[in-house]
């Protein structure tokens, strides 16, 4: 299985074998930092810039995809692309270069997709609060062994950047800003899931994994030592508070920091922190499992 999931940051690539159990067992699991929604928040539109790093970016995944002679692959396209005028133009590019067209998803089906990947396996108390922190938007996932209430809202580290934390290192005006601007929408996304009887929150993709890396204060990004680790409150609030005070080139310094992140995890870790403090536990578990996962399950 071929599964490639293209957000507002980046572009992933998962080619594993799923066993009939469920299991996955992979092959290669790949990233590519390409900024496609760079800009979307303001223009309205994919910029051809963007676009153009997204497709090298998907030329070497269908070269490893034919390579790995994959028997069923999927893509899907997220916040960007769903926001995007000339969203007809990424799509046609992702054809002409990988054979197939990528699926728009809502944000619904993104929410339910990254459900499935991050609780396979987990054996914390249910029920779940899953909350994928993305570029372009934030999904909540109520459910325990399924969703049972999900809603995507319109805060990520790209867009939240771009809004609000301009200044390098961002002024504290405009962290406040942004952060009254997620404290609304992450009220509004927690009401309308019914977050408030979540037993465990878990947290998926980069902004999420790298604090967890900065909180267990490892020498190299560590996937196998940051996946489940349970980072308390605390920690998360000394993390995001260290990198809003850093500029990005000193966030670089962080060994286990993706150099195509350190411009945007100030604000993804501010999302974190914010959910944290609205859900009022006393931890978040972190999941290397998200998405991606969820769509090499939805091939099985």
């Amino acid at each position: 299985m071929a599964a490639i999931d293209c957000g507002t940051n980046s572009v992933r690539l998962l080619i594993a074998d799923v066993s009939g159990d469920s299991e996955i067992s992979d092959v290669t699991r790949q990233m590519r930092i390409v900024r496609l929604g760079e800009g979307v928040d303001r223009t309205g539109r994919l910029s051809e810039a963007a676009i153009e790093r997204t497709r090298l970016a998907l030329v070497d995944y269908a070269a490893d995809i034919a390579g790995a002679g994959v028997d069923a692959a999927r893509m899907v396209a997220t916040s960007a692309s769903r926001d995007a005028g000339n969203a007809a133009d990424f799509r046609a590019m992702v054809l002409d270069t990988l054979g197939f067209p990528p699926e728009v998803i809502t944000g619904d089906e993104e929410a339910r997709l990254s459900f499935s990947g991050a609780v396979r396996g987990l054996t914390a108390e249910a029920p779940y609060l899953v909350v994928d922190i993305g570029g372009g938007s934030t999904e909540f996932v109520v459910g325990e062994r399924d969703v049972e209430a999900a809603i995507s809202v319109d805060i990520g580290c790209v867009r939240m950047t771009e809004r609000h934390l301009r200044a390098d290192p961002p002024a504290p005006e405009q962290i406040a800003a942004a952060e009254a601007d997620i404290e609304a929408a992450v009220d509004r996304a927690l009401a309308a899931v019914d977050g408030a009887r979540a037993r465990t929150l878990v947290g998926l993709a980069g902004s999420v994994t790298t604090v967890a890396a900065l909180a267990l204060g490892l020498g190299e990004y560590d996937p196998k030592r940051i996946h489940r680790a349970r980072i308390s409150a605390a920690d998360v609030a000394k993390v995001t508070a260290g990198l809003l005070g850093q500029s990005a080139a000193q966030r670089l310094e962080h060994p286990v920091m993706h150099p195509g992140r350190a411009d945007v995890i100030g604000a993804g870790a501010l999302i974190l922190r914010v959910i944290v403090d609205r859900v009022g536990v006393d931890s978040v578990i972190a999941s290397e499992s998200d998405i991606l996962d969820g769509i090499a399950l939805s091939l099985a």
